[in-house]
């Protein structure tokens, strides 16, 4: 038997508390479009990422007007008409605004789930290490599809209760698991690289660390609302309804403030001899940091992080100093 707040006081409040959230996310995506376009002399963007940033505004965008519909459905058109009333409405959960927010909400998902995936990839080139994340992801898939299906093909008030109540939380946990797994493993190759080329850069303050702060701090917010989701969930809380209209926002969220904060970033390394990885260009002119660095040369090749990912970092076990004296060239990496 559920508990909590009632349905139609979460409705409500669930909606407000996710419009707050969406007009938040829209001034982070005009961020995010800055931050894309700012370091682009051409005036051309990465067109994956701004695809990626427009369709998680869509969606939100999306899932919020739905949201508003099924308020306005509960509250006022079928007040006095539906069964039970606004709390009848809303228990209801074969009702089509809430079957397809809830497919909106799994492309969310999907999306935000994905590019943390790639971003993976992108910095270990490796396909052994992406299986567990990719079979999770798949998972995730297959329960954010089945849930609201199952939905559109039970009675009302049966959220918690059979095959429903199964699904929806198989989709919490598989999607917290993959958020935590790839969040884990992308930070703990950022920290790797970095560590390694302190050796390198000595004193300097490293430029990745602040990259994987955010990443951590994007991962730790995304995990800490899908955990308060399934908590509520396995308790039979109505609280799970309120957290849930605000994860959509929240996936958008986190994915603009790694790429705002990036470009802040290159923004402040601008002018600077030292780039991200404490590596020093060819425009290096110093006698003493040239000799330093071809003691000390790592083959490293960063793409922009502003453009959200961190493409190419060589394996492990590439990361050791070069011991040709014959060779003079100092590697350039681009910035982050």
């Amino acid at each position: 038997m559920a508990h909590g707040i009632p349905l139609d006081k979460a409705a409500v409040v669930s909606t407000l508390l996710e419009a707050l959230l969406y007009g938040f996310s829209l001034l982070m995506f005009g961020g995010t479009i800055w931050a894309l376009s700012s370091r682009r002399t051409t005036g051309q963007i990465n067109r994956k990422m701004f695809s990626v940033a427009c369709s998680l505004l869509v969606f939100s965008t999306t899932h919020l007007v739905i949201d508003v519909i099924r308020v306005v459905d509960g509250l006022v058109t079928y007040r006095d008409t539906f069964p039970g009333g606004p709390v009848g409405f809303f228990s209801d959960v074969s009702q089509w605004t809430f079957v397809y927010k809830n497919y909106i909400y799994t492309a969310q998902t999907l999306i935000g789930d994905g590019v943390i995936l790639y971003r993976c990839y992108a910095v270990w080139q490796s396909k052994r290490i992406m299986v567990l994340p990719l079979l999770l992801y798949c998972g995730v898939a297959v329960s954010g599809i089945g849930s609201p299906y199952t939905a559109s093909q039970v009675s009302q008030n049966e959220v918690f209760a059979g095959s429903l109540g199964e699904w929806i939380t198989s989709f919490y946990a598989l999607t917290l698991s993959t958020n935590l797994l790839t969040t884990a493993i992308l930070a703990y190759r950022i920290w790797h690289v970095d560590r390694k080329a302190a050796n390198i850069r000595g004193r300097r303050n490293s430029q990745l660390r602040p990259i994987l702060h955010v990443i951590v701090d994007a991962g730790v917010i995304y995990s800490f609302t899908l955990l308060a989701a399934l908590v509520c969930f396995c308790t039979k809380s109505n609280g799970q309804f309120v957290v849930l209209d605000m994860v959509t926002p929240i996936i958008s969220i986190t994915f603009y403030m790694v790429i705002i904060r990036v470009g802040m970033t290159n923004r402040g390394s601008r002018g600077s001899t030292v780039y991200p990885l404490g590596y020093a260009s060819n425009s290096l002119t110093r006698t003493d940091d040239r000799r330093t660095y071809e003691r000390n040369r790592m083959q490293v090749h960063i793409t922009t992080l502003t453009e959200s990912k961190v493409d190419n970092l060589p394996p492990a076990h590439s990361l050791s100093e070069s011991t040709d004296p014959g060779e003079d060239k100092i590697d350039e990496v681009e910035e982050v």
